[in-house]
């Protein structure tokens, strides 16, 4: 590589200006900044003392990975990661997403008066994307409000990976499971009490469920203090569930608990959500299934007639399983070194001429330190977090105070998807390929975000 093609791609102090903080955490801090190369918004987390912890290391490692992995308008995805100074060293790293206004717990809050078209074009992005994650044989297993950015157009995406895993036959349940911790508002039954002998994508289909039913009413429908509580708000909204499924059980004291509890008939729908169209009620009702048997799939969820004039199978791609091999790591308990070479090669990936010099061998001159920008990144975001430049921008500030998402675009995507039907194929904005290149990135408890208001409902 030529000495000015190496620093041209490495020097990346200049790009990125950096405007104020957005966002802190105990694991973080997330600044605006606009990327001067390309004229776009853009957030840069900082994530601290990454390998303090090679639990939290191998989340992110996980994270960053899928992130990658899984590129699609309706799944924010990594922009660019900055490269470290050296590949042994170093503690932090920054990772640059692009700029989303919010996310879908303040867009509950903030508006009130939400359409029939918002709630519809809502359920559809999160139902598309939830596809493509589950094609590519993965589970996302933490999805609620919060893990879904928004912008004031009426677009979403899907983030936080942090708790995600892709799904192998051969991989131990036991494993596979041991570290749910998602959060109980949104999690399926059959996780509040280990129900069923082998979990299913269809968790994430109840947690899109609930976060439906949210978006309808204005608030959570299953606020519970503890797991006992949430499967009785659940039975009282679903009634209790029938013989042959509490049957099906495997947790002897859960089934004990379905057994003896006094008979409940379950409400009413329509008479519930006042605001939702029976169609919307409909699909609802099949995706909050207490039996995860008899949830649709995703795919089975968008084919609903809810969404007819909007749904069409080349606006809704399927992705490629994710490769066994690309995560063998879940398979070991990896120690700080192992875990610090992965990251770091998933850093490089970002850096296709350090890839090259990597995988030609370069990979051995461990104490070479590259030009980079994390110094002078690390100096930036120490005098904001001091309180120089910069305050922080309220999460909906965007939005507004209660004030309705524009329905233009909900129009707008309507029209596109009636066109692509009539083509017989998807639409010139078909969005899924048209965007399918752009990038951003999700946030978990040690992972990729934005947004770092505490969560009641967190275990």
């Amino acid at each position: 590589m030529e000495t000015k093609e190496f620093f041209t791609e490495y020097g990346e102090a200049n790009r990125y200006t950096i405007n104020e903080v957005i966002g802190k955490g105990s694991y973080g801090v997330v600044c605006s900044a606009l990327d001067t190369k390309t004229g776009e918004k853009v957030a840069i987390k900082r994530i601290m003392n990454v390998f303090d912890h090679v639990s939290d290391a191998t989340r992110i490692l996980r994270e960053i990975k899928l992130l990658r992995l899984l590129r699609h308008p309706d799944i924010v995805e990594i922009k660019h990661i900055m490269l470290p100074p050296s590949p042994r060293e170093f503690k932090d790293i920054y990772v640059v997403f692009e700029l989303m206004e919010t996310d879908l717990h303040q867009v509950i809050k903030a508006n009130d008066d939400l359409t029939p078209e918002h709630h519809q074009f809502f359920l559809y992005q999160m139902l598309r994307g939830l596809k493509y994650i589950h094609t590519a044989k993965v589970f996302h297993r933490d999805l609620k409000p919060k893990n879904i950015l928004a912008n004031s157009d009426c677009k979403l995406k899907i983030c936080d990976f942090g708790l995600a895993r892709p799904s192998f036959n051969d991989m131990p349940t036991t494993i596979f499971w041991t570290d749910y911790v998602a959060t109980r508002w949104y999690r399926a039954p059959e996780l509040c009490g280990s129900f069923f002998a082998k979990y299913s994508p269809a968790i994430d289909i109840w947690s899109i469920g609930c976060i439906f039913a949210e978006i309808l009413l204005g608030k959570p429908l299953f606020p519970g203090r503890n797991v006992v509580h949430q499967l009785e708000l659940i039975t009282d909204m679903l009634g209790t569930p029938a013989p042959e499924v509490i049957a099906k059980v495997r947790n002897e004291k859960a089934r004990r608990f379905l057994m003896n509890m006094r008979r409940k008939p379950g409400v009413v729908f329509p008479a519930y959500f006042t605001r939702a169209d029976a169609g919307a009620l409909r699909l609802l009702k099949r995706m909050l299934a207490f039996d995860p048997a008899e949830r649709p799939t995703s795919e089975e969820a968008l084919a609903d007639p809810y969404f007819a004039g909007l749904s069409h199978p080349g606006r809704e791609p399927s992705a490629q399983p994710v490769s066994k091999l690309t995560f063998d790591f879940e398979r070991r308990k990896l120690t700080t070194d192992e875990v610090r070479d992965l990251i770091y090669r998933e850093i490089l990936e970002y850096h296709p001429h350090m890839l090259a010099d990597y995988l030609a061998g370069g990979k051995q001159q461990a104490s070479f330190m590259y030009p980079s920008a994390v110094d002078n990144f690390k100096r930036q975001f120490a005098h904001l977090e001091a309180g120089g430049a910069g305050a922080r921008m309220g999460a909906n500030a965007n939005l507004g105070q209660a004030t309705s998402l524009p329905r233009e675009r909900v129009k707008e995507f309507q029209n596109e998807a009636q066109r692509g039907a009539a083509a017989g194929g998807p639409s010139a904005g078909g969005e899924v390929a048209s965007r399918a290149g752009s990038r951003s990135v999700g946030r978990s408890g040690r992972g990729l975000g934005l947004f770092w208001d505490a969560d009641p409902a967190s275990t």
